[in-house]
């Protein structure tokens, strides 16, 4: 049965749900939803409670027209729809600035600040030191009959590494995990240290501010060669980074250095665990897996959605959106668009071309995309290596979000051998 068949006849354009936390914690991704809007209405404008109107983009090309042109859909009015639960206020000050909600050209001066440091070429030394934690990591869980992979496993490498480019104490990483935890799931009652999603979110980004504010300071004395150093001997037009732009920036690497690649290592796996033959494949033949993290990252595609802002009157696919109207950029829809991928709801290593745009596509590309890339090839290198066998061990439970595609619990049981076993 076809995902447009799937599509209750009870489900009308009035009660789409595709952007309530709550459906996508119970639900996972509203793939047939997405899947009949691409059809019938690629540019729909939704109309929901607790949040502003916007227009559901679905479709692959549209998503790629409207990236492509900064000047006419801006972030900065609206980073992404929000849904207005209990507590969450709106703030007359935003608690951020930084390169997502920045626009040419001041997106540009800010991204140049650390931008060569994430090219294949800048992230490349980095190799040997991702393939020592990721060993560590796994060596940790050998021996072991069960584990929850995103605590255990998917959740460490990426925290470890991008600490590591930040100079972050191998005793604060903890600290750090916990903030992006909180900021990403401030909506979700695992995570919530507070009575409201808003105070959670408040909390989390304090305690960071704070912390890199010391960092600074200590930088600016003496610098280092990490990455700390580098945005906070920064200047923007031949003066001082402002210190909430400066704040906002440590936050941003923290937070999608850790929470994108943790949730493409975990839903990697889950889509190996549900698809066998492909874990085969990719054992019998190790040679497939750029290709299979490509795949990897369009088949999970962490980053649900992103809303721009018309600057003025102009059309997409024909339809009218006004000038200060928004529209919701959904990549796992247009990483499903069966006008783009052949059998794309068919999970395939192999995969050729694969034009996703997992990773954004245009003026706000993922700064951090080769650096995730890496991650992703050495941790799935070492698995294939040394993970003989994973099935799940208990319900996957997933992020009450729908901006982040994040998965909290994922219990396994596995056959892990040791790293000297494996290089036998």
């Amino acid at each position: 049965m076809s995902i447009e068949q799937q599509l209750s006849p009870d489900i009308s354009l009035e009660n789409l749900n595709i952007i309530g936390p709550e459906h996508y914690a119970k639900n996972g991704y509203p793939h047939k939803e997405w899947t009949w809007l691409r059809k019938h209405k690629p540019v729909f404008w939704c109309e929901y409670p607790k949040t502003d109107p916007f227009w559901a983009i679905t479709k692959h090309a549209d998503l790629v027209q409207i990236s492509k042109q900064p000047r006419l859909f801006l972030n900065g009015p609206r980073l992404l729809v929000f849904v207005n639960e209990s507590g969450m206020e709106e703030s007359p000050t935003p608690p951020f600035r930084h390169l997502l909600d920045m626009d040419p050209p001041v997106h540009g001066e800010y991204r140049v600040i650390v931008s060569k440091h994430f090219t294949p070429r800048g992230v490349r030394p980095l190799q040997q030191e991702i393939e020592r934690i990721t060993r560590k990591v796994l060596d940790d869980v050998t021996g072991r009959d069960e584990c929850d992979f995103v605590t255990d496993v998917s959740s460490k490498i990426p925290l470890a590494v991008i600490a590591e480019l930040l100079g972050v104490p191998h005793k604060d990483w903890e600290q750090l995990f916990q903030w992006t935890n909180e900021t990403i799931g401030s909506g979700d009652p695992e995570f919530q240290q507070g009575s409201t999603p808003q105070e959670t979110m408040d909390r989390s980004r304090l305690g960071l501010f704070q912390y890199f504010t010391d960092m600074v300071t200590e930088r600016m004395k003496h610098p280092t060669n990490d990455i700390t150093s580098i945005v906070a001997n920064a200047k923007i037009n031949g003066e001082p980074m402002p210190q909430f732009e400066m704040l906002s920036y440590y936050f941003l690497l923290v937070v999608a250095g850790n929470e994108t690649t943790r949730n493409a290592t975990t839903g990697g796996l889950l889509a190996f665990i549900e698809n066998p033959g492909e874990w085969q494949k990719l054992k019998k033949n190790p040679g497939l897996i750029d290709s299979a993290v490509e795949e990897i990252v369009r088949w999970t595609t962490p980053v649900i959605q992103f809303a721009r802002t018309a600057t003025e009157d102009t059309e997409i696919r024909g339809q009218k959106i006004k000038a200060g109207e928004s529209v919701c950029l959904f990549y796992p829809s247009a990483n499903r668009d069966e006008e783009v991928f052949d059998e794309p709801f068919k999970f395939d290593i192999s995969r050729e071309p694969n034009p996703h745009v997992a990773f954004g596509i245009g003026e706000h590309f993922c700064l951090g995309a080769n650096l995730a890339r890496l991650e992703l090839k050495v941790i799935f290198q070492q698995l294939v290596e040394r993970l003989d066998h994973a099935e799940l061990a208990g319900a996957v439970e997933r992020l009450r979000s729908s901006f982040v595609g994040g998965i909290k619990h994922m219990p396994i049981r596995m056959k892990m051998k040791a790293a000297s076993a494996a290089a036998a």
